[in-house]
C-alpha cells in the first residue's frame, strides 16, 4: 500500500503551523468545505476557581501535530481500521471565535456564530475550549436542527441554575442545555465526589431527563452496558471536560477531581457511542496549560479528539 512518504515534504510534527492535526486553514467562514471543522473558543471568564483555559485551544492544537496522519491515515491494529484516511476525511481549522474580554454575552455570541457557520456548511463542528461555559453557545447554535441527545464526560454535573445572578458560567451549561427543546435528553458520565451542583440540582437534572453515573458506577456496569443506556440511533452531541479524567493523567485543568477516568475508559465509551449513534458535534473543554507542566493534558485532549473524530467519520455512513 502506498503511503506517500517518498514524495513531498516529510512535515514532521514540530515543523510548520500549529493547526489542529495540521489540517488546512479555512478563514472564510462562508466557504467552509469539509467533513470536520475545528473552531477554537479561548474563553475562560466563566471559571470559578483557576483560570487559564483560554490558552487551551493553542495547547491542544500544538499537541495535535503529534497525531497528524497526513500521509496514510491512522491505522489501528486492534480494530483493523485505518481512521482519518486522506481520501475520507476532509478536516479544516477555521481559527478562533473572537473573544471580547470581560464580555460573556458577546464572546458567547461569537462562538455561536462560528458553530452556526460550520453547521451551515454541513460539517461536523469540533470546538476547543475554553471553560465549559462555551458549551452554552455551542448548543444554542443547533436551534432549528433536529433534536439530539447530549453526552457529557465530566467530574462535575454543571447543572447550577443561577448563582448570584450568574447563569452562563462553567457551572451552568448542562442546565442551559436541558432547557433547550432540541436537546432530547442527557447522559452525564464521570460525575463524582464533592460537586459544584447542590442536591436540588441533581434532582432537577433527573427530572429534566438526565441519566447520571459516576466513574465507580460505570466500572461496575461496564462500558457496553453504559453505552446501551443511550437511545440507539439517536443523534448525539459529545461534550468532554478534561477534568472527567483523573488528574494523575490530566493535571492541566482548573478544577481537578481525583477518582477520574483513564484514557481507554473514555475512548471505549465514545467509540461505543460512535458505533450506535450519529454524532453531530463535539467540544472538549477546560484544558489549562499553565498547570500542565509536561504537556500531557493537552496531548491527552488532542489524542482523544483525533481518535474520536476518526471513529465518528468511519461509522457515519451506516446512519445515512
Amino acid at each position: 500500500m502506498a503511503h506517500g512518504y517518498e514524495t513531498g515534504r516529510l512535515d514532521l510534527p514540530f515543523v510548520g503551523f500549529c493547526t489542529f492535526g495540521k489540517s488546512p486553514i479555512a478563514t472564510d467562514w462562508d466557504r467552509i468545505d469539509a467533513d470536520v471543522a475545528v473552531l477554537g473558543a479561548p474563553f475562560d471568564a466563566g471559571t470559578q476557581w483557576r483560570a487559564g483555559a483560554r490558552f487551551g485551544p493553542r495547547a491542544i492544537r500544538e499537541a495535535s501535530t503529534l497525531f497528524s496522519f497526513g500521509h496514510a491515515g491512522a491505522y489501528d491494529h486492534e480494530d483493523d481500521i485505518v481512521y482519518l484516511p486522506q481520501d475520507g476525511c476532509r478536516m479544516v481549522d477555521i481559527g478562533d471565535a473572537d473573544i471580547v474580554h470581560t464580555d460573556t454575552v458577546r464572546s458567547h455570541a461569537n462562538i455561536e456564530q462560528g458553530v452556526r457557520k460550520i453547521l451551515a456548511a454541513g460539517a461536523l463542528p469540533v470546538v476547543l475550549g475554553g471553560d465549559h461555559s462555551i458549551n452554552i453557545p455551542c448548543i444554542a447554535a443547533f436551534s432549528g436542527e433536529e433534536p439530539f441527545h447530549l453526552v457529557q464526560i465530566d467530574a462535575h454535573l454543571d447543572f447550577v441554575d443561577e448563582r448570584h445572578g450568574v447563569r452562563h458560567g462553567h457551572g451552568n451549561p448542562m442546565r442551559r442545555a436541558a432547557e433547550r427543546p432540541w436537546v432530547s435528553g442527557l447522559t452525564q458520565l464521570g460525575i463524582r465526589n464533592v460537586s459544584s451542583t447542590a442536591r436540588d440540582g441533581y434532582d432537577d437534572a433527573r427530572a429534566m431527563g438526565s441519566d447520571i453515573l459516576s466513574v465507580r458506577q460505570i466500572r461496575k456496569l461496564g462500558v457496553e452496558a453504559v453505552v446501551e443506556r443511550i437511545p440507539p440511533g439517536r443523534r448525539c452531541y459529545l461534550t468532554i471536560d478534561i477534568d472527567g479524567f483523573d488528574p494523575s493523567i490530566a493535571p492541566g485543568t482548573g478544577t481537578p477531581s481525583h477518582g477520574g477516568f483513564t484514557y481507554y475508559e473514555v475512548l471505549e465509551l465514545l467509540d461505543g457511542i460512535a458505533r450506535r449513534n450519529p454524532v453531530v458535534g463535539i467540544d472538549l473543554v477546560e484544558v489549562a496549560p499553565d498547570y500542565d507542566h509536561t504537556g500531557g493534558t493537552a496531548i491527552l485532549g488532542a489524542q482523544l479528539l483525533m481518535n474520536v473524530i476518526g471513529r465518528v467519520l468511519h461509522h457515519r455512513p451506516r446512519f445515512r
